[in-house]
């Protein structure tokens, strides 16, 4: 039992218990609010996803809620930018620089990359049939039209096969601002594999083993004084 209260052994707790005390000290106490680690496959969020907790199909850059500037107040750098995609002097560079003035952190390349993805979402879900996934990215009327043809199809038995292999360009043509609804239109050119197929599984339409290149002209609408970041397609037509 004497063994216990060594002198070593006494200085040896002495010190542990020291060094203890130091670690809890430098690396503090956990008190339940620390922040999660970093995962780096998550997907970051931006400023207006914090505030609205929703996800942004094509979000107009910056604050929905922005209140509109005069042109001459716009950012500089938004302008730059603009007569990079857009000749100065052009309509749609004029154009451009109107919606710029109701949202001061519109970037175009920005909305082409949310369009380009919406491009793919709704192609996929109307071969698909999915009217959900539809609803959340067309005007009301656009969906009316979409729904229509997924039921047509649908008595008839069909069903659409489609895989979609990529966007090889894609170009905002023309925009507006109507009021305070922004407007965008994008030329889109893009790869598909597709066919219909019908009650039997007879191919009546495309082919299962064929690369289609196909050209869309697309157009997109916001109401840039609604708090909805969202862009919803409102217009559509095949180019020759």
């Amino acid at each position: 039992m004497n063994e216990i209260f060594d002198p070593l052994n006494l200085l040896l707790l002495g010190l542990a218990v020291f060094i203890l005390f130091r670690l809890r000290s430098v690396l503090g106490k956990r008190t339940g609010s620390e922040r999660p680690p970093f995962d780096p496959y998550s997907k970051p969020e931006t400023p207006q996803d914090q505030q609205n907790g929703q996800d942004n199909v094509i979000p107009l850059p910056g604050q929905a809620d922005q209140q509109p500037e005069p042109m001459e107040q716009a950012a500089p750098g938004g302008e730059i930018v603009i007569d990079k995609v857009a000749p100065e002097g052009s309509a749609l560079n004029s154009a451009l620089k109107q919606i710029l003035t109701v949202d001061r952190s519109f970037e175009p390349e920005e909305f082409l990359q949310g369009a380009r993805a919406a491009y793919e979402m709704i192609v996929m879900a109307f071969a698909d049939g999915d009217k959900r996934a539809l609803k959340n990215l067309l005007s009301r009327e656009v969906y009316e039209g979409f729904v229509a043809a997924i039921d047509d199809r649908d008595k008839r038995g069909e069903k659409i096969e489609s895989t979609f292999v990529g966007i090889d360009k894609s170009e905002i043509v023309e925009a507006a601002l109507k009021g305070s609804t922004a407007q965008v239109t994008v030329k889109i050119h893009s790869q598909l594999i597709s066919a219909t197929r019908d009650k039997a599984g007879e191919v009546v339409d495309g082919d299962p083993a064929k690369v289609s290149e196909v050209v869309d002209i697309w157009t997109f609408a916001r109401d840039t004084i609604s708090r909805d970041p969202n862009w919803k397609l409102v217009a559509t037509e095949s180019a020759d």
